[in-house]
């Protein structure tokens, strides 16, 4: 019983299992709206294992294919897929349980769905190699947290509405802009294993401004969502916490860039949540 508990710790370090709370919100925010409301518990139940298994496939393959990296970075040196906890057998037969598991997930909330979820997944696993040859990396990351928006309109609705696209970009340019922040960690490493990031292609201050201009894109696409989806004000109110809290965050990487873990996890965090919440008062406030 030990060693399978230990297991499990090892396999939730691997894919760091708490920073799924990034992707969660979106994806319910979505099918709220498209619900106009509360959508049941099947598909909260749904949703939640395509949002789980999905993101445990991607970040999977990324540590299966980056070990080779990640063992000479002294940030993620102490990983389990590089510090012998986990073999390359095993974190290979996680990553893909997990892809089938979204696929058969897809497959029960509708056609659409399943028709979309190979396209999807091979995005999610593309990221892992887009360092290796395009500083478009960061944006290859947010698209494949900006698609659970979509994703969550096609489970309710089985078509994908002009609002969710909106919803959908804004998280784009939110995860790019928050992850030029984080890569700032390893800008240094980048440069000398010859990876490509904006950070070590354009030096620290660049990549501060393109993070802001990112960020500001969010919150204007967040507003257009609001909009188009006839929000009301709780929600409106959200995209204006929202813009505070990410200009909390710039503020605290630009202060001191020991603050970046601080900025990336809770200030991102919160984030979500509190847009969530928001949006649920909107529609309990009818």
């Amino acid at each position: 019983m030990k060693r399978l508990a230990k297991r499990v710790r090892d396999f939730n370090e691997l894919v760091m299992f708490q920073h799924t709370v990034f992707s969660l919100p979106f994806i319910f925010i979505a099918m709220i709206v498209a619900a106009d409301g509360w959508f049941g518990f099947p598909l909260l139940i749904l949703g939640a294992l395509a949002a789980i298994s999905a993101r445990n496939a991607a970040m999977g393959f990324n540590r299966y294919v980056d070990r080779a990296f990640d063992i000479h970075n002294p940030r993620t040196a102490g990983r389990p897929s590089v510090d012998g906890r986990l073999s390359a057998p095993a974190i290979g037969i996680f990553t893909l349980v997990n892809a089938l598991v979204f696929m058969a997930v897809a497959y029960v909330i509708n056609d659409l769905a399943f028709y979309l979820s190979a396209p999807i997944m091979i995005v999610l696993l593309s990221y892992s190699y887009f360092k290796r040859f395009s500083s478009m990396a960061h944006i290859v990351l947010g698209i494949s947290l900006g698609l659970a928006p979509i994703a969550g309109a096609v489970a309710v609705t089985g078509t994908i509405p002009l609002w969710s696209l909106w919803l959908s970009i804004g998280v784009v340019f939110w995860v790019a802009g928050f992850d030029l922040l984080y890569s700032l960690q390893d800008m240094e490493f980048d440069r000398e294993q010859g990876l490509h990031s904006i950070p070590s292609r354009f030096g620290s201050a660049a990549t501060l401004k393109i993070s802001a201009l990112f960020h500001l894109l969010a919150v204007g696409l967040w507003g257009l969502f609001v909009h188009e989806a006839s929000l009301g004000i709780f929600s409106a109110a959200a995209v204006v916490f929202s813009a505070l809290m990410l200009s909390y965050e710039h503020y605290l990487v630009r202060r001191d860039f020991t603050q970046i873990d601080r900025a990336f996890f809770t200030v991102n965090g919160y984030l979500g949540f509190v847009f969530i919440g928001l949006v649920i008062l909107d529609k309990v406030s009818v």
